[in-house]
This record gives structure tokens, C-alpha cells and sequence, in this order.
């Protein structure tokens, strides 16, 4: 086993880094964003190919089997406030890796489910946050589909942001004078201008055609406004 990298420690973990357990497709595209932006990610895997593949791409990556403890400890995942259980199809090897750095006490711990029933065991044993990524890319592609937004993202509670071309109805006007949110009900959050970056929507701001928006309310209302171009 590679020796135990040596993180910078604190009080109840250590800061600003993220163990990133299976490197699967998810764990990796996860674990190589977070070393893009400059986070320091241990990442752990049993797969010796999959480890060596992605030496030098994170801060350090390890061959080791997640569901023994003693392995964990070693390697210092204890040590950490941040962690991703990104293990796929091995559901038993997913639910002992949660379990045990719910033990470690580590502050927030993010695990990868692949149906409702492994989501729920994994809520049961104290993961923080469940995530369905199969799931949740399969009901955003198929908003994308149906409708003519060119963007999509649903928050819990039936909340949503869309990022859409605005409709004629409230082209040439201020934000203020075309009632998006009364008629709508919906807020225009931010535009962009062809050419330019996107920019704060604000009550003085007038929509033109070329215009691209982004705007959030309920996820139906969202829909609906993307709908009327």
C-alpha cells in the first residue's frame, strides 16, 4: 500500500481537501474537476490500472480496499471533513465505505446511489447527501429535449433555473414593465448579450431579441416560460 499522504491538519478534518472514494467514470470526471480547481483529492480506488491511470493527474491516488478501516486510517481518511463514496455497482462495498466514515465522525460525507432502495440505506446510515447521478442526467436531458431551453437545473422543493431565449412578449421592454413575475411567475436572473458574458438582471434591464436569460421559479413555470418563444 503507498504511504499515507500528509494532508495540512485541523480541528475536525483536513482543510480544503476531499477524498474521493471509487473512480469509476463518476468518481474520476468528480475527482479530476475538484484537481482542476485547484482542491486536493486523494482518490482511492482497489482497480491498480485505474490508480495508475490517474497518477499525477490528482494530489494522490492510492490502490486500497475502502471497506477496511484499518486501510481508511492509514491513509488518513479520518482526518478529512470532506469525502465521496462514488463506488457504483458494488452496492456492499458501497454501503461499509459510507458506514465507516460515518464512524470516522467526517463532517460531510457524499455517497453515489444507483436506485431508491441503496439511496435509503445509505440516508439510514447518516450520509449527508445522497446523490442519484444517472437519475438526475436522465431528467435533465429530458427537459432539454422537450422543450427549447438550453439549459436546465432542478432544485429540490420543485424549484428550477433555466437558461433560455427570452419571448417576443417582453422583448424591447424593462424587466420592470413586462410583469415577467406577476404574468409568469418567474424571475429573470441574470443576461447575456451575443458576444458579451452573462450579467445581474435587474429592473432597469431591457431584453432584446439576441438575448439569452436565465431565469428560476417553479419547475413548471420555468417550463412554461422556455415554451412561449
Amino acid at each position: 500500500m503507498a504511504r499515507k499522504p500528509s494532508p495540512k491538519k485541523r480541528r475536525g478534518g483536513t482543510e480544503g481537501s476531499v477524498v474521493v472514494i471509487g473512480l469509476g467514470r463518476f468518481g474520476r470526471a468528480l475527482a479530476l474537476e475538484l484537481a482542476d480547481e485547484d482542491t486536493e483529492v486523494l482518490g482511492i480506488d482497489e482497480n491498480t490500472e485505474v490508480v495508475q491511470a490517474l497518477s499525477g493527474s490528482l494530489t494522490h491516488v492510492v490502490r486500497a480496499d475502502s471497506t477496511k478501516e484499518d486501510a481508511l486510517r492509514q491513509l488518513g481518511v479520518h482526518e478529512f471533513d470532506r469525502a465521496v463514496v462514488a463506488i457504483g455497482s458494488d452496492l456492499e462495498a458501497s454501503i461499509l465505505t459510507a458506514s465507516l466514515l460515518i464512524s470516522f465522525g467526517i463532517d460531510n460525507v457524499w455517497a453515489k446511489a444507483i436506485s431508491e432502495a441503496h439511496g435509503r440505506i445509505l440516508t439510514q446510515l447518516g450520509v449527508h447527501h445522497v446523490v442519484y447521478p444517472e437519475h438526475d442526467m436522465g431528467q435533465r436531458v429530458a427537459h432539454l429535449v422537450r422543450g427549447r431551453m438550453l439549459d436546465y437545473i432542478e432544485f429540490e422543493d420543485d424549484f428550477a433555473m433555466v437558461k433560455t431565449k427570452p419571448p417576443a412578449d417582453i422583448i424591447g421592454l424593462p424587466l420592470s414593465d413586462s410583469a415577467v413575475r406577476t404574468r409568469y411567475g418567474i424571475t429573470v436572473v441574470a443576461i447575456k448579450r451575443p458576444g458579451e458574458g452573462f450579467t445581474y438582471a435587474t429592473a432597469d434591464t431591457v431584453v432584446e431579441a439576441d438575448d439569452t436569460v436565465i431565469v428560476a421559479g417553479r419547475t413548471r413555470a420555468t417550463e412554461r416560460f422556455s415554451e412561449l418563444q
